[in-house]
């Protein structure tokens, strides 16, 4: 398979980027096309997509091979499932999936040909092997039904955090973190009220407790 983009975003390492996509609906990246691939009629009739599907790779994980069992996090890493059944990224081939909101189609920008996505849970520079439309007639099923259902078990935390914290980012920059501290980065089996753990977002060092649902940003 060939690489026709690669994503560009504030995910500077693997802790703390979304478990699925979504989850940070207000989260932007960019999706970087490839220069073999920065042809206008390849991408005609995006724009009037409102989702798109991007199939990517797990990258960081290329030298670590599969297991035929994982523990997921969300289930507090206790109990193991197939992993044919779950979306860990220690799989056969390291292939991830992920529907994404398109905010803009940028073909003509002097720094090459660009989509706009929100709600990505890629890490920053990840490759991108295909960009297919989400068609909601076919893609969308309602009542379905998966192995976790019922069995997550974290919420959204309440984010406290001194302004003046946030100065070196930008609008952007600033609300994607706070969205992205909310879903609670942690592991599901951690929960050390004076643990302090570290995410690197947008080229800053963010550390943070979290304690009785509030996560604050030290």
């Amino acid at each position: 398979m060939e690489i026709v983009a690669r994503i560009e975003n504030d995910y500077d390492e693997k802790f703390g980027v979304p478990r699925q996509a979504g989850l940070a609906a207000d989260t932007l990246s960019r999706i970087i096309v490839e220069p073999a691939f920065r042809i206008r009629e390849a991408f005609r009739g995006i724009e009037a997509c409102s989702h798109i599907w991007l199939i990517w790779g797990f990258s960081e994980n290329e030298a670590r091979g599969w297991t035929p069992t994982v523990r997921p996090p969300q289930m507090g890493g206790n109990e193991r499932l197939g992993v044919f059944a779950t979306r860990s990224p220690f799989r056969p081939n390291g292939l991830g999936i992920s529907a994404v909101k398109l905010v803009r189609v940028t073909l003509d920008d002097p720094d090459g040909a660009f989509l706009t996505v929100s709600g990505a849970d890629l890490m920053n520079g990840t490759p991108i092997y295909d960009i297919k439309p989400y068609i909601p007639l076919a893609d969308a099923i309602p009542d379905a039904a998966d192995v976790l259902a019922g069995k997550r078990v974290k919420g959204r935390l309440a984010v406290v955090c001194d302004k003046s914290r946030l100065a070196d980012l930008s609008e952007d920059e600033q609300a994607g973190l706070l969205e992205t501290l909310s879903l609670d980065p942690r592991p599901a089996y951690q929960d050390d009220p004076e643990r302090i753990y570290g995410i690197l977002y947008a080229g800053q060092n963010i550390r943070f407790k979290v304690a009785g649902g509030v996560l604050t940003v030290l």
